[in-house]
């Protein structure tokens, strides 16, 4: 996901996305099945992450959490296809620019809080890097 580029699901704020961080969940044990087919859909991996319905496709099962903090929005995003993975977005009212390098710190400490149920996460990618 580049800054600018909307990402899934839909957010309740317009603003774009001006810094992201992709972050690597643990691996999951599979799931124990108790009768032949398909297994179940994993389950998000914070309970504060709600489904986000992604409009042009309704198969897909999009979670997130949107959190404010002053002038911007953090923004956690969960996709069911690609469990390994969680995205955070700082969306903020500042059109064809990136999050003033102040802010960035600030915006890095508000991810590592909401994700302090899971414990520290490695970083896959992120724009921009702290």
């Amino acid at each position: 996901m580049a800054v600018g580029v909307p990402s899934l699901g839909a957010s309740r704020t317009h603003w774009p996305v001006v810094a992201w961080i992709r972050l690597r969940l643990p691996e999951r044990p599979a799931p124990m099945l108790l009768m032949p087919g398909p297994p179940p859909p994993p389950d998000p991996p914070l309970e504060l992450l709600a489904p986000n319905p992604v409009a042009t496709d309704p198969r897909k099962r999009v979670f997130a959490y949107e959190e404010e903090h002053g002038a911007w929005v953090v923004r956690l995003v969960w996709d069911a296809d690609d469990p390994l993975l969680l995205e955070a977005e700082c969306r903020a009212p500042l059109y064809g620019q990136r999050l003033p390098k102040a802010e960035l710190p600030k915006f890095w400490a508000a991810v590592k809080a909401l994700l302090a149920p899971i414990g520290p996460l490695p970083v896959e990618s992120a724009d921009p890097r702290p």
